[in-house]
């Protein structure tokens, strides 16, 4: 079993990350008011312009991106694509990779595990089994990055992709089809971002992808700058919180059951 991975040449070659790549993105951009981002430019006027987020093939940030854009409209969300192997030299404020990464002078939040399947030719002989094993794998040139290459390579039978099952999900093609590996080993998303960086919007950013609400008190103490807990939401518009008083009403009481008429229950 030859595991292998192209270079942007075609060529095979070891699979040992180098950490040179370009990255090609695009600017999210919404326009709009939204206090969220009132807040964090006064209290960092020359500080904020944008986030630089860089991801690797298989990782998804649209309702991220969606999110984003509600709360600080004014700033733009850049998004790369990098490779695997490009990850670490991609860095910019944040980077969705692929571990193992080189983490010296990173901090990295593991976010969640991939399953492993097999990217082959539907007329492949495998494509015949439900899953497969490193054992199945045996004769056949494995590749390990899905480069444009390597996926003709597939598509011909040429030799088969050992990838995450969200590359081969999210580049779906009618001429190839994925099994699942079932001892294969499983990669992780993390996202990581560098120590030195101290632009106060990637916490923002991390909080959007841990779930935090706008509202939530880390967030609310973050913006301040304070150790105190986040105001209610009635505090923040000015007034006082209204909380609605909780329902004393008495419970409703069950009628007996009715008896056909005419009748009479046993004593």
């Amino acid at each position: 079993m030859c595991w292998e991975a192209l270079n942007s040449s075609g060529a095979a070659g070891r699979y040992i990350p180098s950490f040179a790549a370009a990255v090609m993105g695009f600017n999210f951009w919404l326009m709009g008011d939204d206090s969220s981002w009132a807040t964090v430019a006064a209290r960092y006027p020359s500080r904020v312009s944008s986030v630089r987020i860089a991801k690797v093939p298989g990782v998804t940030v649209t309702r991220w991106q969606r999110i984003w854009g509600e709360r600080f409209p004014r700033i733009p969300l850049e998004v790369a694509d990098v490779t695997v192997a490009g990850q670490r030299a991609a860095l910019v404020d944040m980077c969705f990779a692929r571990l193992p990464i080189d983490r010296e002078g990173l901090h990295a939040i593991a976010l969640y595990e991939e399953e492993p399947v097999v990217w082959l030719s539907k007329d492949h002989v495998l494509a015949e089994l439900d899953e497969l094993t490193t054992a199945d794998l045996v004769d056949e040139r494995v590749l390990v990055e899905a480069t444009p290459e390597a996926i003709d390579l597939a598509t011909y039978s040429a030799a088969v992709l050992c990838v995450p099952m969200s590359i081969a999900r999210s580049g779906s093609r009618k001429d190839l089809v994925h099994r699942r590996l079932v001892d294969g080993e499983r990669s992780a998303i993390a996202l990581v971002w560098r120590i030195d960086d101290d632009n106060p919007l990637i916490d923002e950013f991390i909080g959007i992808v841990r779930g935090r609400t706008p509202n939530s008190s880390r967030s609310q103490r973050e913006r301040a700058g304070t150790g105190r807990p986040a105001q209610s939401r009635g505090e923040l518009e000015g007034g006082v919180a209204n909380r609605s008083a909780p329902d004393r009403r008495p419970a409703r009481r069950r009628k007996p059951p009715r008896t056909p008429r005419g009748r009479h229950l046993p004593r």
